[in-house]
Protein backbone atom coordinates (compact mmCIF):
# COMPACT_ATOMS: atom_id res chain seq x y z
CA UNK A 1 0.00 0.00 0.00
CA UNK A 2 1.35 3.51 -1.14
CA UNK A 3 0.44 6.54 -2.40
CA UNK A 4 1.93 7.72 -6.35
CA UNK A 5 1.53 10.99 -8.23
CA UNK A 6 2.56 11.98 -11.20
CA UNK A 7 2.74 14.81 -14.16
CA UNK A 8 3.06 14.54 -17.71
CA UNK A 9 3.77 18.01 -19.95
CA UNK A 10 5.38 19.34 -23.07
CA UNK A 11 4.68 22.74 -21.51
CA UNK A 12 7.56 21.83 -18.33
CA UNK A 13 11.04 21.71 -18.19
CA UNK A 14 11.91 17.90 -16.22
CA UNK A 15 13.21 19.87 -12.80
CA UNK A 16 9.97 21.53 -12.65
CA UNK A 17 8.15 18.26 -13.19
CA UNK A 18 10.73 16.48 -11.03
CA UNK A 19 10.15 19.61 -7.56
CA UNK A 20 5.91 19.16 -8.34
CA UNK A 21 6.01 15.54 -8.10
CA UNK A 22 8.38 15.39 -4.96
CA UNK A 23 6.09 18.53 -3.26
CA UNK A 24 2.64 16.28 -4.16
CA UNK A 25 4.29 13.09 -3.04
CA UNK A 26 5.96 14.22 0.33
CA UNK A 27 2.36 16.08 1.08
CA UNK A 28 1.10 12.32 1.53
CA UNK A 29 4.30 10.64 3.32
CA UNK A 30 2.30 9.36 6.07
CA UNK A 31 0.43 7.19 3.29
CA UNK A 32 4.17 5.60 2.30
CA UNK A 33 6.60 6.65 5.08
CA UNK A 34 8.95 3.41 4.32
CA UNK A 35 10.59 4.84 1.16
CA UNK A 36 10.19 7.74 -1.89
CA UNK A 37 10.97 7.64 -5.17
CA UNK A 38 11.18 10.08 -8.73
CA UNK A 39 10.91 8.96 -12.14
CA UNK A 40 11.69 10.72 -15.28
CA UNK A 41 11.69 9.53 -18.70
CA UNK A 42 14.28 10.85 -21.16
CA UNK A 43 12.30 13.56 -22.71
CA UNK A 44 11.62 14.80 -19.27
CA UNK A 45 7.97 15.52 -19.98
CA UNK A 46 6.76 12.35 -17.83
CA UNK A 47 7.37 12.08 -14.03
CA UNK A 48 6.01 9.76 -11.94
CA UNK A 49 6.58 9.29 -8.19
CA UNK A 50 5.94 7.17 -5.48
CA UNK A 51 5.77 6.76 -1.67
CA UNK A 52 5.78 3.11 -0.33
CA UNK A 53 4.19 1.31 2.59
CA UNK A 54 6.11 -2.16 2.41
CA UNK A 55 4.23 -4.93 2.88
CA UNK A 56 5.57 -7.29 0.42
CA UNK A 57 8.80 -8.44 -0.51
CA UNK A 58 10.47 -5.41 2.38
CA UNK A 59 13.19 -5.09 0.63
CA UNK A 60 15.14 -2.50 -1.72
CA UNK A 61 13.66 -4.51 -4.67
CA UNK A 62 10.02 -3.64 -3.99
CA UNK A 63 11.63 0.17 -4.45
CA UNK A 64 8.96 2.41 -6.97
CA UNK A 65 8.77 3.56 -9.40
CA UNK A 66 9.82 0.39 -11.24
CA UNK A 67 11.10 -0.66 -14.14
CA UNK A 68 11.45 -3.21 -16.59
CA UNK A 69 14.79 -4.36 -17.53
CA UNK A 70 14.48 -2.97 -21.21
CA UNK A 71 13.12 0.10 -19.04
CA UNK A 72 10.41 0.27 -21.55
CA UNK A 73 7.88 0.40 -19.09
CA UNK A 74 7.50 2.03 -15.68
CA UNK A 75 5.03 1.71 -12.77
CA UNK A 76 3.99 3.80 -9.69
CA UNK A 77 1.48 1.85 -8.25
CA UNK A 78 -0.48 1.74 -4.83
CA UNK A 79 -2.45 -1.27 -3.40
CA UNK A 80 -2.39 -5.11 -3.13
CA UNK A 81 -3.12 -8.22 -5.56
CA UNK A 82 -4.23 -11.14 -3.94
CA UNK A 83 -3.84 -13.51 -6.79
CA UNK A 84 -0.37 -12.36 -7.75
CA UNK A 85 1.10 -15.41 -6.82
CA UNK A 86 -1.22 -17.56 -9.39
CA UNK A 87 -0.15 -14.45 -11.98
CA UNK A 88 3.19 -15.13 -11.33
CA UNK A 89 3.45 -18.87 -11.99
CA UNK A 90 1.77 -18.45 -15.06
CA UNK A 91 3.77 -16.03 -16.43
CA UNK A 92 6.99 -18.28 -15.18
CA UNK A 93 6.09 -21.23 -16.99
CA UNK A 94 5.55 -19.07 -19.80
CA UNK A 95 9.40 -17.85 -19.53
CA UNK A 96 9.50 -14.76 -17.50
CA UNK A 97 12.02 -13.97 -15.39
CA UNK A 98 11.31 -12.24 -11.78
CA UNK A 99 13.77 -10.45 -9.04
CA UNK A 100 11.39 -9.69 -6.54
CA UNK A 101 8.63 -11.30 -4.49
CA UNK A 102 6.26 -8.48 -5.33
CA UNK A 103 3.25 -7.74 -7.13
CA UNK A 104 4.28 -4.75 -8.69
CA UNK A 105 6.79 -6.85 -10.69
CA UNK A 106 3.67 -9.30 -11.63
CA UNK A 107 1.30 -5.98 -13.35
CA UNK A 108 4.61 -5.15 -15.04
CA UNK A 109 5.25 -8.50 -16.42
CA UNK A 110 1.30 -9.31 -16.99
CA UNK A 111 0.85 -6.09 -19.02
CA UNK A 112 3.89 -6.54 -21.37
CA UNK A 113 2.70 -9.97 -21.91
CA UNK A 114 -1.39 -9.53 -22.48
CA UNK A 115 -1.09 -5.66 -22.71
CA UNK A 116 -4.62 -3.95 -21.32
CA UNK A 117 -6.25 -6.97 -20.77
CA UNK A 118 -4.38 -8.03 -18.02
CA UNK A 119 -6.00 -5.42 -15.97
CA UNK A 120 -9.12 -7.53 -15.53
CA UNK A 121 -6.99 -10.65 -14.47
CA UNK A 122 -5.67 -9.05 -11.54
CA UNK A 123 -7.78 -9.44 -8.03
CA UNK A 124 -7.31 -7.00 -5.64
CA UNK A 125 -6.93 -3.72 -4.69
CA UNK A 126 -5.30 -1.25 -6.49
CA UNK A 127 -4.58 1.98 -8.24
CA UNK A 128 -1.61 2.54 -10.51
CA UNK A 129 0.29 4.44 -13.41
CA UNK A 130 1.87 2.65 -16.07
CA UNK A 131 3.85 4.41 -19.25
CA UNK A 132 4.31 2.09 -21.75
CA UNK A 133 7.17 4.35 -23.75
CA UNK A 134 7.04 1.87 -26.68
CA UNK A 135 3.37 2.66 -27.65
CA UNK A 136 3.83 6.35 -26.28
CA UNK A 137 1.09 5.78 -23.58
CA UNK A 138 0.22 6.04 -19.86
CA UNK A 139 -2.63 4.58 -17.96
CA UNK A 140 -3.93 4.87 -15.00
CA UNK A 141 -5.73 1.60 -13.23
CA UNK A 142 -8.46 1.71 -11.08
CA UNK A 143 -9.99 -1.93 -9.32
CA UNK A 144 -13.16 -2.73 -10.03
CA UNK A 145 -14.70 -2.14 -6.65
CA UNK A 146 -13.11 1.45 -6.29
CA UNK A 147 -11.22 0.28 -2.84
CA UNK A 148 -7.73 2.53 -3.81
CA UNK A 149 -8.53 5.75 -5.16
CA UNK A 150 -7.06 7.59 -7.95
CA UNK A 151 -7.65 11.24 -8.86
CA UNK A 152 -6.61 13.21 -12.22
CA UNK A 153 -6.91 16.28 -14.01
CA UNK A 154 -6.29 17.11 -17.36
CA UNK A 155 -5.47 21.20 -17.97
CA UNK A 156 -3.47 22.61 -20.62
CA UNK A 157 -3.45 19.13 -22.78
CA UNK A 158 -1.50 18.10 -19.53
CA UNK A 159 -2.15 14.74 -17.13
CA UNK A 160 -1.63 15.20 -13.62
CA UNK A 161 -2.63 12.60 -10.72
CA UNK A 162 -2.36 11.47 -7.18
CA UNK A 163 -4.12 9.54 -5.13
CA UNK A 164 -5.18 12.08 -2.77
CA UNK A 165 -6.96 15.70 -3.91
CA UNK A 166 -5.04 17.42 -1.74
CA UNK A 167 -1.41 16.60 -3.53
CA UNK A 168 -2.34 18.72 -6.72
CA UNK A 169 -2.33 21.86 -4.48
CA UNK A 170 1.33 21.19 -4.72
CA UNK A 171 1.68 21.53 -8.05
CA UNK A 172 1.91 25.35 -10.45
CA UNK A 173 -1.55 24.43 -11.79
CA UNK A 174 -4.68 26.97 -11.41
CA UNK A 175 -7.49 25.08 -9.62
CA UNK A 176 -11.06 26.07 -9.43
CA UNK A 177 -12.83 25.57 -6.33
CA UNK A 178 -16.44 23.48 -7.61
CA UNK A 179 -18.61 25.36 -4.95
CA UNK A 180 -21.26 22.49 -5.65
CA UNK A 181 -19.18 20.13 -3.29
CA UNK A 182 -20.97 22.35 -0.73
CA UNK A 183 -24.56 21.30 -1.85
CA UNK A 184 -22.82 17.16 -2.13
CA UNK A 185 -21.84 17.41 1.17
CA UNK A 186 -25.16 19.06 2.58
CA UNK A 187 -26.99 16.30 0.85
CA UNK A 188 -25.09 13.13 0.93
CA UNK A 189 -22.73 13.35 3.81
CA UNK A 190 -20.11 13.34 1.52
CA UNK A 191 -18.58 14.40 -1.59
CA UNK A 192 -19.72 12.07 -4.32
CA UNK A 193 -17.69 10.12 -7.16
CA UNK A 194 -16.63 11.71 -9.68
CA UNK A 195 -16.79 15.29 -8.11
CA UNK A 196 -13.85 16.87 -6.01
CA UNK A 197 -13.78 20.26 -4.17
CA UNK A 198 -12.27 21.52 -7.33
CA UNK A 199 -13.71 21.72 -10.81
CA UNK A 200 -10.28 20.90 -12.87
CA UNK A 201 -10.11 17.13 -10.52
CA UNK A 202 -11.98 13.81 -11.10
CA UNK A 203 -12.18 10.37 -9.33
CA UNK A 204 -11.68 7.95 -12.33
CA UNK A 205 -14.33 5.20 -12.07
CA UNK A 206 -14.09 1.78 -10.87
CA UNK A 207 -13.18 -1.24 -12.85
CA UNK A 208 -11.66 1.58 -15.67
CA UNK A 209 -8.72 2.74 -17.07
CA UNK A 210 -7.88 6.10 -18.74
CA UNK A 211 -5.22 6.34 -21.61
CA UNK A 212 -3.25 9.15 -22.17
CA UNK A 213 -1.92 9.85 -25.37
CA UNK A 214 1.74 11.00 -25.03
CA UNK A 215 2.03 12.50 -29.09
CA UNK A 216 -1.64 13.74 -28.88
CA UNK A 217 -1.79 14.91 -25.62
CA UNK A 218 -5.45 13.30 -25.23
CA UNK A 219 -7.19 11.13 -23.01
CA UNK A 220 -9.63 8.43 -23.04
CA UNK A 221 -11.30 6.05 -20.17
CA UNK A 222 -12.46 2.48 -20.83
CA UNK A 223 -14.10 0.35 -18.55
CA UNK A 224 -12.57 -2.95 -18.28
CA UNK A 225 -14.60 -4.76 -15.59
CA UNK A 226 -17.89 -4.15 -14.18
CA UNK A 227 -19.95 -6.32 -11.34
CA UNK A 228 -23.75 -7.16 -12.55
CA UNK A 229 -26.40 -8.95 -10.90
CA UNK A 230 -27.79 -12.50 -11.82
CA UNK A 231 -29.85 -14.75 -10.29
CA UNK A 232 -28.49 -17.86 -11.08
CA UNK A 233 -27.93 -19.45 -7.60
CA UNK A 234 -31.43 -20.51 -6.38
CA UNK A 235 -30.78 -23.07 -4.13
CA UNK A 236 -29.96 -22.21 -0.53
CA UNK A 237 -27.74 -25.45 0.32
CA UNK A 238 -25.48 -24.10 -2.43
CA UNK A 239 -25.84 -20.07 -1.86
CA UNK A 240 -24.45 -21.16 1.73
CA UNK A 241 -21.71 -23.21 0.28
CA UNK A 242 -20.21 -20.87 -2.34
CA UNK A 243 -20.26 -18.25 0.10
CA UNK A 244 -18.53 -19.63 2.58
CA UNK A 245 -16.08 -21.34 0.82
CA UNK A 246 -15.41 -17.69 -1.18
CA UNK A 247 -14.70 -16.05 2.12
CA UNK A 248 -12.42 -18.51 3.68
CA UNK A 249 -10.39 -18.48 0.20
CA UNK A 250 -10.59 -14.49 -0.42
CA UNK A 251 -9.46 -14.31 3.83
CA UNK A 252 -6.63 -16.84 3.18
CA UNK A 253 -5.45 -14.19 0.10
CA UNK A 254 -5.68 -11.38 2.25
CA UNK A 255 -3.54 -12.61 4.83
CA UNK A 256 -0.53 -12.64 2.68
CA UNK A 257 2.05 -10.19 4.02
CA UNK A 258 5.60 -9.88 4.57
CA UNK A 259 4.78 -7.13 7.27
CA UNK A 260 2.54 -7.60 10.36
CA UNK A 261 -1.19 -8.38 9.89
CA UNK A 262 -4.25 -7.66 12.03
CA UNK A 263 -7.77 -7.84 12.16
CA UNK A 264 -10.01 -5.12 13.28
CA UNK A 265 -12.51 -6.63 15.61
CA UNK A 266 -15.09 -4.41 17.01
CA UNK A 267 -17.41 -7.66 18.33
CA UNK A 268 -20.21 -7.83 15.50
CA UNK A 269 -20.88 -10.37 13.00
CA UNK A 270 -18.71 -9.73 10.37
CA UNK A 271 -15.70 -8.54 12.33
CA UNK A 272 -16.49 -11.93 14.27
CA UNK A 273 -16.56 -14.06 11.14
CA UNK A 274 -13.43 -12.72 9.66
CA UNK A 275 -11.72 -13.13 13.47
CA UNK A 276 -12.66 -16.95 12.99
CA UNK A 277 -11.40 -17.70 10.00
CA UNK A 278 -8.29 -15.79 10.09
CA UNK A 279 -7.14 -17.77 13.13
CA UNK A 280 -7.57 -20.96 11.23
CA UNK A 281 -4.41 -19.78 9.12
CA UNK A 282 -2.53 -17.50 11.45
CA UNK A 283 -3.29 -18.83 15.29
CA UNK A 284 -0.20 -17.22 17.12
CA UNK A 285 0.62 -14.98 14.50
CA UNK A 286 -2.88 -13.25 14.59
CA UNK A 287 -3.27 -10.19 16.29
CA UNK A 288 -6.70 -8.71 16.71
CA UNK A 289 -7.43 -4.83 17.56
CA UNK A 290 -10.28 -3.55 19.38
CA UNK A 291 -11.60 -0.48 20.63
CA UNK A 292 -13.79 0.76 23.61
CA UNK A 293 -15.22 3.46 25.19
CA UNK A 294 -15.69 4.86 28.48
CA UNK A 295 -19.57 5.28 27.94
CA UNK A 296 -20.62 1.36 28.55
CA UNK A 297 -23.95 2.15 26.11
CA UNK A 298 -21.37 1.80 23.51
CA UNK A 299 -18.99 -0.38 24.30
CA UNK A 300 -18.89 -3.76 22.48
CA UNK A 301 -16.46 -5.11 24.99
CA UNK A 302 -18.23 -8.67 25.79
CA UNK A 303 -18.82 -9.45 22.46
CA UNK A 304 -14.98 -9.04 21.75
CA UNK A 305 -14.33 -10.98 24.20
CA UNK A 306 -16.31 -14.20 23.33
CA UNK A 307 -14.78 -14.01 20.44
CA UNK A 308 -11.04 -13.84 21.77
CA UNK A 309 -11.51 -16.62 24.01
CA UNK A 310 -12.07 -18.61 21.02
CA UNK A 311 -8.86 -17.89 19.10
CA UNK A 312 -4.78 -18.48 19.88
CA UNK A 313 -3.29 -14.76 18.91
CA UNK A 314 -2.77 -11.48 20.57
CA UNK A 315 -5.53 -9.31 21.25
CA UNK A 316 -4.79 -5.97 22.13
CA UNK A 317 -7.81 -3.01 23.46
CA UNK A 318 -7.91 0.54 23.76
CA UNK A 319 -10.30 3.04 25.64
CA UNK A 320 -10.94 6.37 24.49
CA UNK A 321 -12.75 8.84 25.52
CA UNK A 322 -14.00 12.60 25.35
CA UNK A 323 -10.60 14.02 26.27
CA UNK A 324 -8.83 12.78 23.43
CA UNK A 325 -10.93 13.41 21.11
CA UNK A 326 -10.67 17.00 21.42
CA UNK A 327 -7.54 17.05 21.84
CA UNK A 328 -6.98 14.78 18.18
CA UNK A 329 -10.08 16.91 16.22
CA UNK A 330 -7.75 19.11 14.78
CA UNK A 331 -5.32 16.57 13.56
CA UNK A 332 -8.56 14.10 12.51
CA UNK A 333 -9.89 16.89 10.33
CA UNK A 334 -6.30 17.70 8.23
CA UNK A 335 -6.31 13.61 7.87
CA UNK A 336 -9.44 14.26 5.90
CA UNK A 337 -8.72 14.77 1.96
CA UNK A 338 -11.79 15.79 0.74
CA UNK A 339 -14.95 17.03 3.63
CA UNK A 340 -16.60 14.17 5.32
CA UNK A 341 -19.34 13.41 7.98
CA UNK A 342 -17.73 10.54 8.77
CA UNK A 343 -14.21 8.49 9.28
CA UNK A 344 -13.57 9.36 12.58
CA UNK A 345 -13.69 6.32 14.18
CA UNK A 346 -11.43 4.63 10.97
CA UNK A 347 -8.95 7.27 12.11
CA UNK A 348 -8.82 6.01 16.00
CA UNK A 349 -8.32 2.67 15.38
CA UNK A 350 -6.15 2.92 12.32
CA UNK A 351 -4.62 4.60 15.51
CA UNK A 352 -4.37 2.01 17.49
CA UNK A 353 -3.11 -0.53 14.71
CA UNK A 354 -0.02 1.30 14.89
CA UNK A 355 0.76 1.58 18.33
CA UNK A 356 0.30 -2.19 18.20
CA UNK A 357 3.31 -2.39 15.96
CA UNK A 358 0.91 -4.17 12.60
CA UNK A 359 1.01 -2.90 9.17
CA UNK A 360 -1.87 -3.97 7.60
CA UNK A 361 -5.68 -5.15 9.20
CA UNK A 362 -8.59 -7.08 7.71
CA UNK A 363 -12.29 -4.96 7.84
CA UNK A 364 -15.55 -5.96 7.86
CA UNK A 365 -16.31 -3.71 5.30
CA UNK A 366 -18.49 -4.63 2.67
CA UNK A 367 -20.61 -7.22 4.11
CA UNK A 368 -23.57 -4.95 5.38
CA UNK A 369 -23.90 -3.57 1.64
CA UNK A 370 -24.00 -6.98 0.01
CA UNK A 371 -25.48 -9.26 2.17
CA UNK A 372 -28.39 -6.80 3.73
CA UNK A 373 -27.16 -5.38 7.13
CA UNK A 374 -28.92 -2.02 7.68
CA UNK A 375 -32.26 -0.63 7.51
CA UNK A 376 -32.52 0.38 3.84
CA UNK A 377 -32.96 -3.88 3.15
CA UNK A 378 -36.26 -3.94 4.80
CA UNK A 379 -37.62 -0.07 3.27
CA UNK A 380 -37.34 -0.49 -0.40
CA UNK A 381 -41.27 -2.21 -0.67
CA UNK A 382 -42.19 0.89 1.21
CA UNK A 383 -40.19 3.35 -1.28
CA UNK A 384 -41.89 1.81 -3.63
CA UNK A 385 -45.06 2.55 -3.00
CA UNK A 386 -44.48 6.22 -1.32
CA UNK A 387 -43.72 7.01 -4.86
CA UNK A 388 -46.69 6.22 -6.41
CA UNK A 389 -47.88 9.07 -4.40
CA UNK A 390 -48.30 11.89 -6.90
CA UNK A 391 -45.61 14.36 -6.40
CA UNK A 392 -47.19 17.78 -5.19
CA UNK A 393 -47.95 15.52 -2.10
CA UNK A 394 -43.95 14.29 -1.52
CA UNK A 395 -42.97 17.82 -2.13
CA UNK A 396 -45.08 18.77 0.49
CA UNK A 397 -43.01 16.81 2.83
CA UNK A 398 -40.15 19.16 2.96
CA UNK A 399 -42.67 21.87 4.76
CA UNK A 400 -42.92 19.27 7.84
CA UNK A 401 -41.29 20.17 10.87
CA UNK A 402 -39.31 16.47 11.66
CA UNK A 403 -35.82 16.44 9.04
CA UNK A 404 -36.64 12.76 8.83
CA UNK A 405 -40.02 13.36 7.33
CA UNK A 406 -38.57 16.54 5.31
CA UNK A 407 -36.81 14.16 3.11
CA UNK A 408 -39.63 12.56 1.76
CA UNK A 409 -39.23 15.50 -0.62
CA UNK A 410 -36.76 13.18 -2.57
CA UNK A 411 -38.91 10.38 -3.10
CA UNK A 412 -40.43 13.17 -6.25
CA UNK A 413 -37.42 13.01 -8.23
CA UNK A 414 -37.73 10.92 -11.31
CA UNK A 415 -33.84 10.17 -10.78
CA UNK A 416 -33.58 7.32 -8.30
CA UNK A 417 -30.80 9.13 -6.68
CA UNK A 418 -33.74 10.62 -4.63
CA UNK A 419 -34.22 7.45 -3.09
CA UNK A 420 -31.08 7.22 -1.71
CA UNK A 421 -31.51 10.50 -0.13
CA UNK A 422 -34.79 9.63 1.40
CA UNK A 423 -32.75 6.93 3.08
CA UNK A 424 -29.12 8.54 4.00
CA UNK A 425 -29.73 12.15 2.98
CA UNK A 426 -29.19 15.31 5.55
CA UNK A 427 -30.92 17.98 4.49
CA UNK A 428 -33.44 19.17 1.70
CA UNK A 429 -33.24 21.27 -1.09
CA UNK A 430 -34.95 24.01 0.49
CA UNK A 431 -32.62 24.17 3.69
CA UNK A 432 -29.55 23.42 1.86
CA UNK A 433 -30.24 26.84 -0.46
CA UNK A 434 -30.70 28.87 3.01
CA UNK A 435 -27.82 27.46 4.80
CA UNK A 436 -25.63 28.09 1.39
CA UNK A 437 -27.57 31.29 0.72
CA UNK A 438 -28.09 30.09 -3.22
CA UNK A 439 -30.94 29.71 -5.73
CA UNK A 440 -32.98 26.93 -4.60
CA UNK A 441 -33.46 25.95 -8.14
CA UNK A 442 -30.36 25.32 -8.50
CA UNK A 443 -30.18 22.93 -5.74
CA UNK A 444 -33.21 21.11 -6.71
CA UNK A 445 -31.29 21.07 -10.51
CA UNK A 446 -28.26 19.61 -9.95
CA UNK A 447 -29.28 16.98 -7.09
CA UNK A 448 -32.20 15.87 -9.44
CA UNK A 449 -30.18 15.39 -12.05
CA UNK A 450 -26.98 13.13 -10.68
CA UNK A 451 -26.22 10.74 -13.08
CA UNK A 452 -27.07 7.24 -12.29
CA UNK A 453 -26.02 3.96 -13.63
CA UNK A 454 -28.83 2.26 -15.83
CA UNK A 455 -28.43 -1.08 -14.13
CA UNK A 456 -30.27 0.16 -11.02
CA UNK A 457 -33.65 0.33 -13.26
CA UNK A 458 -33.33 -3.19 -13.37
CA UNK A 459 -33.58 -3.93 -9.71
CA UNK A 460 -35.56 -4.10 -7.07
CA UNK A 461 -36.30 -4.96 -3.27
CA UNK A 462 -32.79 -6.41 -1.42
CA UNK A 463 -30.96 -6.10 -4.63
CA UNK A 464 -31.65 -2.53 -5.44
CA UNK A 465 -30.80 -1.54 -1.90
CA UNK A 466 -27.82 -3.00 -2.34
CA UNK A 467 -26.55 -1.28 -5.41
CA UNK A 468 -27.64 1.81 -3.22
CA UNK A 469 -25.39 1.05 -0.46
CA UNK A 470 -22.18 -0.59 -1.87
CA UNK A 471 -22.54 1.99 -5.01
CA UNK A 472 -23.21 5.29 -3.02
CA UNK A 473 -22.67 5.04 0.46
CA UNK A 474 -19.71 2.20 0.29
CA UNK A 475 -18.16 3.88 -2.30
CA UNK A 476 -18.13 7.33 -1.57
CA UNK A 477 -17.99 7.37 2.37
CA UNK A 478 -16.53 4.45 3.61
CA UNK A 479 -14.29 3.24 1.37
CA UNK A 480 -12.65 6.46 0.80
CA UNK A 481 -12.58 7.80 4.32
CA UNK A 482 -11.31 4.07 5.46
CA UNK A 483 -8.51 4.78 2.96
CA UNK A 484 -7.35 8.49 3.97
CA UNK A 485 -7.83 7.92 7.61
CA UNK A 486 -6.09 4.77 7.40
CA UNK A 487 -2.98 6.02 5.64
CA UNK A 488 -3.17 8.58 7.85
CA UNK A 489 -1.15 6.71 10.06
CA UNK A 490 0.43 4.65 7.57
CA UNK A 491 -1.76 1.30 8.02
CA UNK A 492 -3.29 -0.58 5.28
CA UNK A 493 -6.77 -1.77 5.43
CA UNK A 494 -7.68 -4.81 3.57
CA UNK A 495 -11.44 -6.01 2.79
CA UNK A 496 -11.92 -9.63 2.55
CA UNK A 497 -15.71 -9.18 1.80
CA UNK A 498 -14.55 -7.07 -1.51
CA UNK A 499 -13.07 -9.89 -2.80
CA UNK A 500 -14.16 -9.79 -6.42
CA UNK A 501 -14.87 -13.70 -6.35
CA UNK A 502 -17.11 -13.40 -3.36
CA UNK A 503 -18.92 -10.35 -4.74
CA UNK A 504 -19.44 -11.85 -8.42
CA UNK A 505 -21.07 -14.88 -6.03
CA UNK A 506 -22.95 -12.83 -3.82
CA UNK A 507 -24.78 -10.95 -6.86
CA UNK A 508 -25.41 -14.30 -8.84
CA UNK A 509 -27.37 -15.62 -5.70
CA UNK A 510 -31.39 -14.91 -6.27
CA UNK A 511 -32.46 -12.33 -3.37
CA UNK A 512 -35.23 -14.14 -1.77
CA UNK A 513 -32.42 -16.85 -0.86
CA UNK A 514 -29.99 -14.14 -0.40
CA UNK A 515 -32.18 -11.64 2.04
CA UNK A 516 -34.90 -11.94 4.84
CA UNK A 517 -37.31 -9.63 6.49
CA UNK A 518 -37.05 -11.47 9.66
CA UNK A 519 -32.91 -11.47 10.20
CA UNK A 520 -30.14 -8.85 8.65
CA UNK A 521 -27.51 -10.66 6.78
CA UNK A 522 -29.31 -14.36 7.39
CA UNK A 523 -26.93 -16.21 4.54
CA UNK A 524 -23.85 -14.59 6.01
CA UNK A 525 -24.58 -15.88 9.34
CA UNK A 526 -26.07 -19.19 8.01
CA UNK A 527 -22.68 -20.47 5.92
CA UNK A 528 -20.81 -19.80 9.47
CA UNK A 529 -23.29 -21.09 12.27
CA UNK A 530 -20.86 -23.81 12.72
CA UNK A 531 -18.37 -21.48 13.78
CA UNK A 532 -19.69 -18.28 15.17
CA UNK A 533 -21.46 -18.11 18.50
CA UNK A 534 -25.12 -17.28 18.87
CA UNK A 535 -24.76 -14.83 21.04
CA UNK A 536 -22.88 -12.75 18.47
CA UNK A 537 -25.67 -13.47 15.33
CA UNK A 538 -28.74 -13.03 17.76
CA UNK A 539 -27.19 -9.88 19.30
CA UNK A 540 -28.97 -6.42 18.03
CA UNK A 541 -26.85 -4.63 15.87
CA UNK A 542 -24.95 -1.50 16.88
CA UNK A 543 -22.87 0.00 14.10
CA UNK A 544 -19.45 0.61 14.60
CA UNK A 545 -19.66 4.19 16.24
CA UNK A 546 -18.77 6.07 19.02
CA UNK A 547 -20.93 8.41 21.44
CA UNK A 548 -20.17 11.23 18.46
CA UNK A 549 -23.60 12.84 19.55
CA UNK A 550 -22.37 13.38 23.01
CA UNK A 551 -18.71 14.28 22.25
CA UNK A 552 -19.72 16.77 19.85
CA UNK A 553 -22.64 18.69 21.53
CA UNK A 554 -19.67 19.16 24.67
CA UNK A 555 -17.22 20.38 21.70
CA UNK A 556 -17.52 23.83 20.99
CA UNK A 557 -15.80 24.69 18.21
CA UNK A 558 -18.81 22.67 16.45
CA UNK A 559 -21.65 22.97 18.54
CA UNK A 560 -21.49 27.03 19.51
CA UNK A 561 -24.24 28.57 17.57
CA UNK A 562 -22.39 31.54 18.22
CA UNK A 563 -19.43 30.25 15.53
CA UNK A 564 -21.88 30.35 12.74
CA UNK A 565 -22.78 33.26 11.07
CA UNK A 566 -25.51 31.91 8.93
CA UNK A 567 -29.01 32.32 10.57
CA UNK A 568 -30.66 28.94 9.43
CA UNK A 569 -27.09 26.72 10.56
CA UNK A 570 -27.16 28.76 14.03
CA UNK A 571 -30.50 27.62 14.02
CA UNK A 572 -30.10 24.64 13.55
CA UNK A 573 -26.96 23.86 15.52
CA UNK A 574 -29.08 25.02 18.52
CA UNK A 575 -31.68 22.30 17.68
CA UNK A 576 -28.16 20.41 17.77
CA UNK A 577 -27.49 21.03 21.67
CA UNK A 578 -31.22 20.33 21.93
CA UNK A 579 -30.72 16.63 20.73
CA UNK A 580 -33.14 17.46 17.73
CA UNK A 581 -30.45 17.27 14.93
CA UNK A 582 -27.84 14.24 14.55
CA UNK A 583 -24.17 14.59 15.09
CA UNK A 584 -23.51 14.11 11.40
CA UNK A 585 -25.91 16.61 9.79
CA UNK A 586 -24.22 19.30 12.72
CA UNK A 587 -20.86 17.91 11.46
CA UNK A 588 -21.55 18.75 7.73
CA UNK A 589 -22.75 22.24 8.77
CA UNK A 590 -18.79 22.45 10.50
CA UNK A 591 -17.23 21.67 7.21
CA UNK A 592 -19.69 24.20 5.38
CA UNK A 593 -18.86 26.80 7.99
CA UNK A 594 -15.08 26.22 7.83
CA UNK A 595 -14.70 26.94 4.64
CA UNK A 596 -16.58 30.43 4.69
Amino acid sequence: MCRIAGIISKHSSPKKLIAQVKAMCTVMRDGGPDDEGIYVDKEGNTCFGHRRLSILDLSSAGHQPMLTDDKNLCISYNGEIYNFKELRAELSAAGDKFYSDTDTEVILKAYKRWGTNSFKRFKGMFAFSLFDTENKKTYLVRDPNGIKPLYYATPNHDLIFASEVKAFNQTSYSLTKDENWKIYLLAFGHIPEPFTTFKEINSLAKGSFLTWDHQTCTSSISTFYNFQYHQTIIDPAIAIEQVKSHLIQSVKRHLISDAPIGVFLSGGIDSSILTLIANEFQKEDLETISVNLAETDYSEEKYQQIITNLIVGKHSEYLFKYKEFANSFDTIISAMDQPSTDGINSWYVSKCAKESGIKAVLSGLGADELFGGYPSFQRMETIASLKKLPKNVLKLAEKHPNLKYKRLYYLSYDNPIGEYLFLRGFYTPTLIAEILDVDRKEVDQLLSGFSMNNELNTLKGGNRASWLETNLYMQNQLLRDTDYMSMSHGIEVRVPFLDQDLVETILSIHPDVKFSKNQSKTLLINAFKDILPESIWKRNKMGFTFPFQEWMKKFDEISNPENYGNKTSKKLMGNFRNGQLHWSSAFALYHINKAE
